[in-house]
């Protein structure tokens, strides 16, 4: 069981405790608290401690795992193979989604690939090297321990997923073929085409569905979690909604599981699916867990540019498009508004190639995204003008499609290509591809130990929930892959050790944190459905996205941000007195259901903008204006700056509390990061 005093380190000096900045942020926006650490991972030796971990945690015997309950929240591939392997162990699991099947969490819209260092390509890959590029990547801003263990399992990820029959595109003999992504120089990438993960998906919901035939998981589709259950210190529970009935259902167990994915969409624009929220875990950071590092935001280069503000959502193009489609603007700004196919070679501006020779388009995404930008603030961009803008580069293809030919390039990405043409009604095969930077994926996420547990004990956060992976920049393929890792390798040998002191005792319906947490959860249903308002929940979504996008996007400013709090706080009042709810609670209530997303949205855009005014550096998808080389890259500040800032809650009315954990690196120089 995790104690508080374990995850409290004794009390030292921060790195910048002295910083008068950070005493006047401090006294307005947060307040410190003591520092903390992580004492799960072993020492010795980095590419011992995994297995020294699997061997000291506790075991539950065979016996009493059929007595020892599991909830799991959310069923994409993190929440998918944890319920699947947990069941195959022989715990009893309930696992929960809002969706109205499994397959359709929205790991299933992942398109490029996953990684693994198999080095199938003898290219020099090897467990260190991708370990080495992860911490690079994450702009030295992410464990060691952590990183080198997800490298490791990585190697077994493929062969369980063969096992399962996903179908990773091969080469003419049979050998799984491999492609590149960005931040690398290897080929370690294992692909289905555009559809990993789709295809990974069904692996997993393969393995989920088996176990629901054994009995050993129980399923419970368009349930949606609004509350966490805490009883004693400890996660037992949580409250859900079914999203058909309006029911409110209390369910208990001896440990749960947060598998539910990122919070991009606080951004309303974004490439994630309209329902993707942060409910679930933001109901566990007000119950006591870390929330860590919100700031780190990743902005991914390949989207489709926005076309006007009709639009809901943003449609993502695969990186792995990066591999053959060179990305260029036309030199001249007079030239923007040219059919591209009419400017001549030496026109063209192939910007990625020019500024960083060695990795060319394959530079990490944060690097990628931000040289878009620039591009088109110089006046540079492409396509239609949108608020008198034009935001777009171009992606082209016709070098490749006359090198390789066009059949070779219809095998490696027809489906991505048929699905711009659907959206654009422009043939990219015969004209390049426009794309512009849109927020993706997050890095941060709830704190957890290197067993995956949170600051609540008995609460494990799996996948994007957590933050404890990619540091301030994840490279490409590596969501599915830490997911996957997280779910069928990791969590399972880390929970037995909190499952070794089970079953806990019975948790009684009118425990009075129970009650608590009930009344809570249909007072706020009560306030929504009789607030007499005037304006839509989708309004006020779409006003806070704008002010996130404006000032904690792909860069920010401490004039920016302190501007965007201001901004949120006051929209945020303004929310909870006029928003109104159509409809019933009684049953399908789709402005219901989003109200609370919203609500919760505002909270942690407030917070992103704190962490990212306290971090007064530039790392990562963290780029701090006021913190940038000559060249205008990323800055880091090691000396003040080289921790996970885990915030606690500070109560409805109180300043968020704000925990350091100091990151050391034994086995990789921090240095400044080089792609040139």
């Amino acid at each position: 069981m995790t104690d508080m005093n374990d995850i409290f380190a004794t009390p030292q000096p921060s790195r910048d405790s002295s910083s008068e900045q950070e005493s006047d942020d401090a006294a307005g926006y947060y307040m410190p608290g003591d520092p903390i650490q992580d004492t799960k991972a072993p020492g010795g030796p980095i590419d011992e401690r995994w297995n020294t971990r699997q061997f000291e945690a506790r075991i539950a015997n065979p016996a009493n795992r059929r007595r020892l309950s599991v909830i799991v929240v959310g069923t994409g591939l993190a929440g998918a193979s944890a319920a699947a392997t947990l069941g195959e162990a022989g715990y009893v699991v309930k696992s929960f989604c809002y969706q109205d099947s499994p397959r359709r969490a929205h790991s299933i819209a992942a398109q490029g690939g996953i990684n693994a260092a198999k080095n199938y390509k003898g290219d020099g890959d090897s467990v260190y090297r991708l370990f080495y590029d992860t911490i690079k990547g994450g702009d030295y801003r992410s464990r060691e321990s952590n990183v080198y263990r997800l490298a490791q399992v990585s190697v077994n990820i493929i062969d369980q997923c063969v096992a399962q029959g996903v179908p990773f595109a091969r080469e003419y003999g049979g050998l799984l073929d491999n492609r590149s992504f960005g931040g690398v120089q290897v080929s370690r990438t294992f692909y289905a085409r555009g559809q990993t993960g789709q295809q990974l998906l069904i692996g997993a919901y393969q393995a989920l569905e088996r176990q629901v035939a054994a009995g050993t998981v129980k399923t419970y589709t368009r349930h949606e979690m609004v509350e966490l259950i805490v009883v004693d210190g400890r996660a037992r529970g949580i409250i859900v909604r079914d999203m058909v009935t309006g029911e409110l259902e209390t369910y208990f167990a001896d440990v749960v599981v947060l598998a539910s994915g990122g919070y991009g969409n606080v951004f309303f624009l974004s490439t994630n699916a309209m329902g993707c929220n942060v409910t679930a875990t933001w109901r566990a950071h007000r119950k006591g867990a870390f929330m860590a590092n919100p700031c780190y935001t990743q902005i991914h280069p390949t989207c489709i540019p926005v076309s006007g503000p009709h639009q809901s959502k943003l449609t993502l193009m695969s990186e792995s498009l990066r591999n053959d489609g060179r990305i260029w603007v036309p030199k001249d700004a007079k030239d923007a508004d040219k059919n591209p196919n009419d400017i001549p070679e030496e026109d063209r501006d192939y910007y990625l190639e020019r500024i960083y020779p060695s990795f060319g388009n394959l530079v990490p995404r944060d690097i990628a995204s931000r040289q878009a930008k620039n591009m088109c603030d110089e006046g540079r961009g492409v396509g239609p003008e949108v608020d008198g803008v034009r935001r777009g580069v171009y992606l082209d293809f016709a070098e490749a499609i006359g090198r390789l030919g066009r059949k070779a390039i219809e095998d490696k990405y027809g489906n991505l290509f048929d699905m711009y043409a659907q959206i654009t009604g422009e043939d990219p095969y015969e004209v390049p591809m426009r794309i512009y930077p849109a927020v993706h994926y997050v890095m941060g996420g709830l704190w957890v130990d290197y067993d995956l547990q949170s600051s609540i004990p008995g609460l494990f956060v799996t996948g994007e929930a957590n933050f404890s992976d990619h540091g301030a920049n994840r490279l490409g393929a590596s969501a599915l892959m830490q997911g996957l890792a997280d779910g069928y390798f990791v969590l399972s040998n880390t929970i037995r050790d909190y499952l070794a002191d089970g079953p806990f005792e019975k948790v009684a319906e009118n425990d009075p944190a129970v009650v608590e947490a009930q009344q809570a959860v249909q007072a706020r249903i009560d306030h929504f459905m009789t607030n007499k308002g005037t304006r839509s929940v989708d309004s006020y979504h779409r006003e806070l996205g704008n002010i996130m996008w404006e000032y904690c996007g792909m860069e920010r400013t401490e004039e920016g941000l302190k501007k965007a709090i201001d901004l949120i706080r006051s929209l945020s009042d303004d929310f909870w007195r006029n928003v109104k709810v159509l409809g019933s609670p009684d049953g399908l209530n789709q402005s219901l259901e989003r109200a609370g997303r919203v609500a919760d949205f505002f909270e942690l855009g407030e917070l992103m903008c704190i962490d990212a005014l306290n971090r007064r550096e530039s790392c990562g998808g963290h780029f701090r204006a006021e913190s940038q080389t000559e060249e205008g890259e990323a800055l880091r500040h090691d000396d003040q700056f080289a921790y996970v800032a885990a915030w606690e809650w500070g109560g409805q009315d109180g300043k968020p509390i704000l925990h350091k954990e100091n990151l050391t690196y034994e086995f990789v120089e921090m240095k400044q990061r080089s792609y040139k």
